[in-house]
């Protein structure tokens, strides 16, 4: 169980201030991680909140932050924000391009208050193109790409990989790094700038080497016809005799070899680089996959560099033995969830403090940053009890 300390004190980002306007999706993760690494992370929420319908005490996504409540179309709302911008040394916003600047915290009015200030604006479009403007979600990010239509089986649509290749590999992992990036600028040079951090940039930069093996002739430019798209008959999900599955990626010819020779396959079978008799092989594994259980399969292979496992649930996946030895997962506040990652040996991370409830962090962060006294929270709905609501003005 992790213990509560000040914000801030652990990490390798200790001592750096963020800013985060508050928002959903990739804008507070990239902010979480952020706060994971030991910044003092301030998320400016509105009143009354917004968001997915859910607790924000419940959401993880929340933690390692401190909040305070600023209604930015009030008279003195903009300024409240400027005064924490002029003390920062990030600020992370996930408007619509042009909603910020209406609102009278805009990349101008931060950086005539602190010119050092990294400005890292996620959205899905990016601040510019025929489509900057309009609303949109991960689905459609990653389909104009290329990424979704590489997903999923050749007769079937496309599959859905949930929300997390656009919004938080293609989305908050690139505004973290450039956010970072911009940082070290700074403070080299003192001069701050502004991240444009897209999605559809993201998720299109995730599949460089893919565009390299079709420009080589190595990739076919449709589903379930490649090495690593669900094609080949050793990279794959299979079905076990339970109904659950197992994964094989047992791509190596040394691999391979382990793997058929656990898998028991009797009598002859193709060879595994005929592609043309591809699926004559995967009907022939998927038969033997089908005769156990998937943890019967799972006490077969852990002892070899098959390299096969078994597919758990978000449920199960923090009782595998591997990720618990490591601590992959961790309890807090008595929310299971994942670690800070990655590791560092010098400054380790942890989960510091429960997920930032609006405004609790009011007084706090006033007195820290000596800043002028923010106003007190209203009082609010309990945000579980509220429709989930998507502002107009967001990214999503």
């Amino acid at each position: 169980m992790a213990t509560a300390q000040a914000p801030g004190r652990d990490g390798p980002l200790s001592g750096v201030r963020v800013v985060e306007l508050a928002g959903i999706g990739p804008g507070p993760f990239a902010a979480m991680l952020l706060a994971d690494l030991g910044a003092d992370v301030v998320r400016v929420d509105r009143p009354g909140g917004a968001g997915l319908g859910i607790d924000p005490a419940a959401d993880p996504t929340h933690r390692n932050k401190r909040s305070v409540v600023v209604d930015l179309k009030s008279p003195d709302g903009p300024a409240r924000v400027l005064d924490l911008a002029a003390r920062a040394d990030i600020l992370v916003e996930g408007y619509r391009p042009g909603v910020a600047e209406r609102l009278g915290v805009g990349p101008d009015a931060c950086h005539a208050r602190n010119p050092r200030l990294v400005y890292g604006r996620m959205t899905g479009w990016g601040q510019d193109g025929p489509l900057a403007p309009r609303a949109g979600h991960d689905i459609a990010y990653i389909a104009v790409t290329g990424a979704l239509g590489m997903i999923g089986d050749a007769d079937r649509p496309p599959a859905v990989p949930a929300n997390l290749l656009g919004d938080y590999a293609g989305g908050s992992l690139y505004l973290v790094v450039g956010v970072l990036a911009a940082l070290h600028h700074a403070r080299a040079t003192g001069t701050g700038q502004v991240v444009d951090a897209a999605i559809v940039d993201g998720t299109a930069h995730l599949s460089t080497m893919i565009h390299g093996m079709l420009a080589a002739g190595a990739w076919q430019d449709r589903r379930a016809a490649n090495l690593l798209d669900g094609g080949c008959p050793f990279y794959g999900a299979y079905e076990t005799a339970d109904g659950r599955h197992m994964a094989v990626g047992a791509l190596e010819p040394r691999f391979y070899a382990e793997f058929m020779k656990l898998l028991g396959v009797p009598g002859q079978v193709p060879a595994r680089d005929d592609t043309a008799r591809w699926g004559e092989l995967r009907e022939v594994i998927a038969a033997r996959f089908r005769t156990r259980t998937r943890d019967e399969w799972t006490a077969v292979f852990e002892d070899s560099d098959a390299c096969v496992a078994p597919v758990l649930s978000l449920r199960e996946a923090p009782h595998h033995p591997h990720l618990a030895a490591r601590g992959t997962f961790t309890d807090h506040g008595g929310i299971t969830q994942p670690a800070p990652a990655p590791r560092f040996s010098a400054t380790p991370t942890t989960v510091r403090t429960a997920p930032a409830r609006p405004g609790a962090g009011t007084d706090a962060v006033a007195r820290d940053w000596g800043i002028p006294a923010l106003s007190a929270p209203p009082e609010t709905t309990p945000p579980a009890t509220r429709p989930p609501t998507v502002p107009r003005d967001t990214l999503q």
